[in-house]
């Protein structure tokens, strides 16, 4: 018996869910909360089958309406996309600093409630789970090796790294530990549990340590020596993120122009910081004035929690029925320190009752507990409202315009990102950015994105730098993970480590990094064609609300629903 695409795309949701139960937290679907996926061949195989089966009848349904039709046509581009990428060997092999089996078990502590005993039991009954997924995980990646299909050694030894801090072999303590001690201390766990969590922390403790090991002794010297993907790997890993098959070297080409136009932008800028410096290192000077500005900076981990907190709360405040229609439990969000310090800032979804709700999370490096808030305002901007927070949000919410898969599933970095970004660049054109330091962190930002658009792309293309490039980087050479480094190191002011992480990230992770820049231009092409199509009758606030209320596309699919708009 067929059935609709809704029908269909919701099954998938719940059969998925099952195969996968830390997916489910992750998209805040709710019933499996005692278990943990099965990572091992055969759980990768059931959740291959899945997705292949539910293509396969989604592909034959009919669509109702026009809004199913772009249900269906998302369905088919995103899982299709994934499968294809599986089927071509790079999804159970793939090891990156970022994103993989291994961050995702450890990640899904994080978005666990802990406030009831039963909340504790499902923690406990994960914790005791850890051993077991992640032997099935080391099965995985020892059985794609045997094929030939394995990570850049880098990427397993940077992660083995990782391990080591999460573990708390390299200073502190382990982060399971740790989160049984915030729960003793706060008086959360019950006392006949207390003794079993502690002892699952150890065993969790113990099972990453030994993975670990694995990856340094076992699968570092099965990995590649040469970092490049090359163009067939990166072409399918480009469509994953966009959902769009771009054009490589245009799209190269422009990121050197888009570099160059936003930094003679943040030379404009920096000259109303410092008036007085007119020399090409204008920016720095800009920058070094900011920094030692006791006024413009923030000295602790907890107030600059709190900073983040009270910025994001009064723009939602501001914003709402004003520029955005924001549904009132979308108005709720949280700001997070993570409990690891691998660096980075990310965003995870509320569930789908918002009891759980979006959280903004900082992973702060070791070492640092200064804080400028002139480069961070942009970044509140980006992972709360307009951006993320607002994005997703507001795509949970309608469950009358979109089906479950719609809301917790589909997701297209080209589209959630590139709407990130936009947002960032809008929130300058609403006026939020009207201190010139608050508007150089944000050309910062937006610099370092299109920088990492010419670094990913020609990193793992291995392709020639222009002899005749703005910035006399290098003429002629060809991109080295080398060069690569000692380009976003002179055009970014974050820290080493950070940038360091940065370059591993685009190594392990190709595609994705392109995928903000190349998001946001679509954004404002689409934007732009909107407001022509329009004329006077022109309205950002309605082009807004129906842009979001289409869930997150591909870009092909984006542009074709925009153009509707």
């Amino acid at each position: 018996m067929s059935r609709s695409v809704d029908e269909r795309s919701e099954r998938f949701v719940a059969d998925y869910a099952a195969a996968d139960p830390v997916t489910a937290t992750g998209i805040g679907v709710a019933g499996h909360e005692h278990e943990l996926t099965d990572y091992s061949p055969e759980g990768f195989d059931e959740r291959l089958r899945l997705a292949r089966a539910a293509l396969a009848d989604v592909r034959a349904a009919t669509p109702a309406d026009d809004r199913e039709a772009v249900a269906r046509e998302a369905f088919l581009e995103r899982v299709g996309l994934q499968v294809e990428h599986d089927e071509a060997g790079f999804t159970r092999s793939e090891v990156n600093v970022i994103a993989s089996p291994i961050h995702e078990l450890r990640q899904v502590f994080d978005l666990m409630p802990t406030a009831t005993a039963e909340d504790w039991e499902a923690v406990d009954a994960r914790l005791a789970g850890v051993p077991g997924a992640l032997a099935g995980l080391r099965v995985t990646l020892a059985e794609e090796a045997a094929h030939g299909r394995v990570s850049a050694a880098r990427q397993y030894a940077e992660v083995a790294t990782q391990l080591e801090r999460w573990t708390g072999q390299t200073g502190g303590t382990s982060v399971f530990a740790d989160l049984v001690a915030r729960g003793v201390a706060a008086g959360t766990v019950p006392a006949g549990l207390q003794s079993s969590l502690e002892r699952g922390a150890r065993e969790a403790t113990s099972a990453f340590a030994s993975l670990g090991l694995f990856l340094s002794d076992e699968m570092e010297p099965r990995g590649r020596s040469v970092e490049a993907v090359g163009r067939d790997h990166y072409a399918l890993a480009s469509r994953l993120f966009l959902g769009a098959a771009i054009d490589l070297e245009e799209t190269y080409a422009w990121g050197w122009e888009e570099l160059a136009r936003i930094e003679a932008d943040m030379r404009a800028t920096a000259a109303r910081i410092t008036p007085a410096a007119t020399g090409a290192d204008a920016i720095d000077v800009a920058v070094a004035h900011l920094e030692g500005d006791p006024a413009r900076r923030i000295e602790g981990r907890e107030p600059f929690r709190a900073w983040m907190q009270e910025l994001a709360d009064r723009v939602v405040g501001e914003l709402a029925d004003v520029h955005f229609d924001i549904p009132e439990p979308v108005r709720r969000i949280e700001c997070c320190l993570a409990p690891t310090n691998d660096g980075g800032i990310y965003y995870t979804g509320p569930s789908e009752d918002f009891s759980r709700p979006g959280r903004m999370w900082w992973s702060v490096p070791d070492g640092i507990d200064e804080f400028h808030p002139w480069r961070e305002t942009t970044t509140v901007f980006h992972e709360g409202v307009p951006g993320h927070h607002l994005q997703v949000g507001q795509t949970a919410y309608r469950s009358s315009l979109l089906n479950r898969w719609q809301r917790t599933m589909c997701w297209v970095s080209g589209h959630g990102e590139g709407w990130a970004l936009y947002a960032e660049r809008l929130m300058d054109e609403l006026g939020y950015l009207d201190d010139p330091a608050d508007r150089l962190g944000m050309l910062d930002a937006q610099g370092f994105r299109a920088a990492r658009v010419i670094v990913d792309i020609g990193m793992h293309l291995q392709l020639e730098i222009p002899a005749d490039n703005p910035f006399g980087f290098h003429p002629g050479e060809r991109w080295t993970p080398a060069l690569g480094l000692a380009f976003m190191q002179q055009h970014s002011r974050d820290d080493d480590a950070t940038i360091r992480f940065e370059v591993a990230r685009y190594l392990g992770w190709p595609g994705q990094a392109p995928s903000y820049k190349v998001g946001e231009r679509i954004w404002l092409e689409a934007r732009e064609a909107a407001r022509v199509r329009h004329g006077d009758a022109f309205d950002l606030k309605a082009f807004h609300r129906a842009a979001l209320d289409l869930g997150s596309l591909g870009l092909d699919p984006l542009v074709a629903a925009l153009a509707r708009i």
